[in-house]
Parts: C-alpha cells; structure tokens; sequence
C-alpha cells in the first residue's frame, strides 16, 4: 500500500510525515511552482503528472492504493480531476479541506464569488494589495485608475501587468508584525484575499483589523461533489490507518 498525498501546504507536510511516522508508504507531489518548496520529509515528486493520462499512469506505476489531497482550497482544477479519476479509477480518495476564515469584532470584511468583482469595492484612486498569488492576476479585471499590489514568492519573470501595479516579492511565513508594517509602508486601503483558512495566513487579516484597512475575500470554489472531505490533519490519519 503506497499513499499519495498532494501537498504544498502545511497541512500536506504533517500528513506526509504523520504517515510516514506511522510506517505507511508514503509519496507527496509538489506542484513545483515555487523554486524552494518546503520539504515534507518523506519521497517527493515534483512538478505537473502531465494531464489525466499523466495522472493516471503516476498512480499505476507507483503502485498508489489511496490519494490524500491536501492541496490549496483554491486548486479548484486538480482537485476536481483528482477526485473524478480516483473515482472512476476505484482509488480511494481524500480531501483536506481547513475552515475557511471568520470575522471577528472590529473586522470590516467583504466577500465576493469571482475576482472581477473587487473593483466595486476599491475606489479610483485607492490602492489595493492582493494576497491572492499571481496565478490568476488577470482575472481581477477593471482595476484601471487603482493603484494595485501583488505578492509573489519568487522575482517575477516580467514587468506587472497593470499599468499602476507593482510586485511585492517575499517568502512567507509572515508575522503580524510583517503584514502590520507592509499594509502601513505601502499605504494600503484594500487588502485583497482568498478565503485560504488557517493559521499561516491570518496575520494580513489581523493587521488590517488593527490598521483599520478593508477586507475583500473572495469565497473558495465548493468541494467536488460527492468527496470524502475531513478538516484536520488527524482526521485525514485516521482516514488512512482505517484503509
């Protein structure tokens, strides 16, 4: 028995490493999107599978008998098309999911379903940092006359792609007081941002909170339908040790 687990997240890591605690045969696949990922401690493959066929013939020939997805909540795509082969492949199959955000006392929080929404909630003039990754800049269209901010992780291949915009490159994880004195540095008015979840991300929410600065967050896509879906690392475990 070999199991897959799609990682990248915090998440992915502790399962990968709880397994392999537990002596199950583990493999973790990295999307191979950042050029240091963090290492899971356990045998790692990284990069794309090549499609559905890819995928497919990754699961034959590492002997793979159950998929733990433990991806980002916004990799809507391979979430969908891991889900759908394991199912019509007979692979058991898995999906981490972590809580999305809430507001608390003091937050002023808006949310919106497709990125080209946030331009109704920046004014012209304003200036609006996304947290949101780089991947899907384009689609936050309409944000002409803003001054728009985007954080990477690596340095950008290319100029921004917005006529007022430029690159924030730094490597996460970032403390309060990191996001507290980027927001105010920057002269943020709108921070823009995925309901990710979890614990390494808040700090930007709690330093908008304290700064008094605007939240959009955009709602994450739903689960595929019919998927096992757990919260916690323990909970997805579990699921593997009752295989």
């Amino acid at each position: 028995m070999t199991l897959l687990v799609l990682a990248g997240t915090r998440e992915g890591r502790e399962i990968a490493a709880g397994l392999a605690a537990r002596r199950l045969p583990v493999l973790a696949s990295l999307a191979g999107r950042t050029r240091r990922p963090l290492d899971p401690g356990v045998p790692v493959r990284t990069g794309g599978f090549g499609g559905e066929e890819g995928f497919r013939a990754a699961l034959r020939d590492h002997g793979i008998t159950a998929v733990i997805d433990a991806t980002h909540p916004f990799a809507e795509h391979i979430t969908a098309r891991t889900a759908r082969i394991c199912r019509e492949d007979g692979v058991p199959y898995l999906l981490v999911l972590r809580p999305g955000w809430t507001p608390g006392p003091g937050d002023d929080w808006t949310r919106i379903a497709r990125e080209a929404e946030l331009a109704q909630h920046v004014p012209r003039g304003a200036t609006v940092f996304l947290a949101t990754g780089p991947q899907r800049l384009a689609a936050f269209a309409g944000l002409d006359g803003r001054r728009v901010l985007c954080r990477r992780i690596d340095p950008a291949p290319g100029p921004f792609p917005f006529e007022q915009g430029q690159w924030v490159v730094s490597r996460p994880p970032f403390t309060l007081a990191d996001e507290t004195a980027l927001l105010s540095l920057m002269g943020v008015d709108v921070l823009a941002t995925k309901d990710s979840g979890g614990e390494d991300g808040r700090a930007k929410l709690d330093a908008a909170r304290a700064l008094g600065v605007k939240v959009v967050l955009l709602d994450r896509p739903p689960p595929p339908e019919g998927a096992r879906v757990v919260e916690t690392v323990e909970a997805a475990l579990q699921w593997a040790e009752g295989l």
